[in-house]
């Protein structure tokens, strides 16, 4: 048994350790030392909370068991799951983090005793708000999560699902929380818990289902807000510095990053976090295709105007990472380095689905940092570049954003890929971009379609090369 003093000052240390964690995760250079504070921090609170129990029973095996269960598979899907899935497994493990908040509160409610709560029927009054909470932030933050793993996996289409009346009744649904919060706090009925847990478990639907596919990066980043407030509410409720901590950090980062993407994007924070408030229609913006001429190239093509090109800006998008095409991508800028090419890469802040990922698998095909440019740095530069090579980044190049005020996208800072001399688009087919639009870019004069695999064209260029 370790003494109550000794105990905060190790989660005291956890907590540094995550502080660490999150500078060094906020860039490239440092993320590697910053996830390593990450694990040894959690090590630490794990290690301290087990030293802290003083009566062994039989359930502490159970909980070992678990532990070993869960880690494993945790373990297994992290190894196992590709880059291009990273976005709906984030938004996987975030309803785990929200479901597990609505556990431990539900276990504090039935047996308030073994928490030092009071007893049933008579909670203390601050445990049972923070418990209450913990349960309805969870609870929205599960089915919330769900939802978007749905969306983001292509179970559940991308488009809004909106009905009239809608904001309307999400705005009763949280309204009544409140009031049954506030009569659980009054005579501790189990029928008004219940009912708070399940009307928030509506409510994490409600507000998820009508956010379009190009806003699903900032619900990413909201929902794992969501879970750091959960787990600070439950943390306030076991009296857990760390979790308290822990909580805190995830849940006040996870509301900067929305409100930064929020702004990148042209979005109004405060529409996303109520659930697509005021959004357009998805479908709005689709144009026919068949009446559009195309320009369509192959390899031999590409490779002639790169090689003869003084300047090649890349843009990484989500089909390079379907594809992996990054080591064939880092190839074949190797190759026209040697003849003289200058090539740099332009990164708009949610290609991929999620901030972060294109960075990711440029730096795993050892792409040099100060190659690689953010949307503000790099976007003037389109108008003085010979080629601008896209390989499956779609939405995030789409003119409509900056013309068409009808458009799903319009309003978002996309790159101005259409201003470069001239534009090879490398894509499997005219299909639509995640945002469900049509790409005005494909039809361009200045534009040459590369219909292929992206890791396919990449090599056949640098045979080409």
């Amino acid at each position: 048994m370790i003494s109550a003093n000794l105990l905060a000052i190790f989660y005291l240390i956890s907590g540094i350790l995550f502080i660490l964690a999150l500078r060094g995760l906020s860039s490239p250079e440092t993320s590697r030392q910053g996830n390593l504070f990450g694990i040894i921090g959690m090590a630490i609170a794990i290690t301290v909370t087990f030293l802290s129990i003083d009566n062994f029973s039989s359930g502490f095996l159970y909980v070992i068991l678990f532990l070993l269960v869960g880690g494993s598979i945790g373990a297994f899907i992290a190894f196992k799951i590709p880059m291009t899935a990273m976005p709906e497994l984030v938004a996987g493990f975030h309803s785990l983090v929200g479901l597990a908040a609505v556990f431990v509160a539900i276990s504090a409610f039935i047996s308030p005793e073994v928490f030092n709560l009071g007893t049933s029927g008579n909670i203390k009054l601050a445990s049972l708000i923070e418990m209450s909470i913990g349960a309805a932030v969870g609870a929205i933050t599960f089915s919330g999560s769900i939802i978007a793993f749905l969306k983001l996996r292509g179970i559940m289409s991308g488009s809004p699902i909106t009905f009239p009346g809608q904001h309307i009744l999400n705005l009763l649904i949280l309204i009544s929380i409140i009031v049954l919060t506030y009569f659980l706090c009054l005579n501790q009925s189990p029928n008004f818990f219940w009912s708070l847990i399940a009307i928030s478990f509506l409510v994490g639907f409600l507000l998820i289902i009508p956010i379009g596919g190009a806003d699903m990066p900032v619900v990413i980043s909201m929902l794992n807000s969501y879970s750091g407030w959960a787990a600070a509410g439950i943390g306030f409720t076991l009296e857990n510095t760390a979790l308290i901590i822990t909580g805190a950090l995830v849940g006040s980062s996870g509301a900067i990053l929305s409100y930064i993407m929020c702004k990148g994007m042209n979005r109004s924070f405060f529409n996303v976090i109520l659930g697509g408030f005021g959004g357009t229609d998805q479908t709005s913006g689709k144009t026919n295709k068949e009446q559009k001429p195309v320009k369509s190239g192959n390899a031999d093509d590409a490779a002639f105007l790169m090689k003869n090109a003084s300047s090649v800006i890349i843009v990484p998008g989500y089909g390079m990472a379907v594809a992996q095409a990054q080591h064939a991508l880092r190839e074949m800028v190797d190759s026209l380095k040697k003849n003289g090419v200058k090539v740099s890469y332009a990164i708009h802040p949610v290609a991929g689905r999620m901030p972060g990922h294109m960075n990711v698998l440029l730096a795993e095909a050892n792409v040099p940092y100060d190659e690689v440019f953010e949307l503000e740095e790099i976007n003037n530069d389109f108008a003085n570049c010979d080629v601008a090579y896209v390989i499956g980044a779609n939405d995030v190049t789409n003119p409509v954003a900056k013309t068409d005020p009808q458009s799903p996208i319009y309003g978002m800072p996309v790159l101005d890929v259409e201003k470069s001399k001239s534009v090879l688009f490398v894509k499997r087919s005219l299909s639509p971009g995640y945002a469900g639009i049509d790409n005005d870019l494909f039809y361009r004069d200045n534009t040459l379609m590369l219909f292929a695999d992206a890791k396919k064209m990449t090599e056949d260029i640098i045979k080409n090369l």
